[in-house]
């Protein structure tokens, strides 16, 4: 019989190597996703030597929106559908007819415009939720309020300059903040357990 041949073995040194930097090759070129929120501004904190003053808003100014455990919205004193929420909201902030049940229309200054404008500057929209809202209905609620405040603002952008707000300038987009300031309060759950 003849002699057994060896069979040659694979050059592995290089392999740990190379996967290291396909590893980070990918790590660098890969985009990650990030969780998005809701863009909100939260009050500053009292300073040290400032009295604990909570601010009163009168009661006209407030929109309640209250969503409980079972998904059931109340606006105000009234039943309402998710779907009721952007126009209930658009009729309180405006507040075209002056209505005393809704915010209270001020006149106010404003310096793009060069003149007085009415508006309901004091408004607050307050939203509370029970631990068990679920949390889809409550994104479809805020939602909505974002979709009143920029309705709002396309509307005045369409009637003041003739084009949408996606066109304005910087400054023009400043002074409908102005016009328009969104004011949504997030109220603490609460656990109420049952129905509104």
């Amino acid at each position: 019989m003849g002699k057994k041949r060896k069979m040659p073995g694979l050059n592995t040194s290089s392999t740990a190597d190379i996967s290291f930097m396909l590893l980070i090759f990918f790590l660098t070129t890969t985009s990650m996703d990030t969780d998005a929120g809701l863009a909100r501004t939260l009050p500053k904190p009292p300073e040290e030597n400032q009295e604990n003053n909570e601010m009163k808003v009168k009661e006209r100014n407030i929109l309640n929106i209250r969503i409980n455990k079972d998904n059931y919205l109340l606006i105000g004193n009234d039943y309402a559908t998710p779907e009721d929420v952007k126009e209930r909201a658009k009729e309180f902030i405006k507040n075209e007819k002056n209505d005393p049940n809704l915010p209270e229309v001020i006149s106010k200054k404003i310096k793009y415009l060069g003149r007085n404008v009415p508006v309901t500057d004091n408004h607050v929209i307050s939203v509370q939720t029970d631990r068990g809202t679920d949390y889809g209905v409550y994104i479809i609620v805020q939602d909505a309020l974002i979709q009143a405040y920029n309705e709002l603002r396309d509307e005045f952008a369409f009637a003041e300059w003739h084009h949408h707000i996606e066109f304005c300038t910087e400054e023009e987009k400043a002074a409908l903040r102005e016009i328009y300031p969104q004011k949504i309060s997030e109220a603490e759950p609460k656990k109420y357990g049952q129905a509104l």
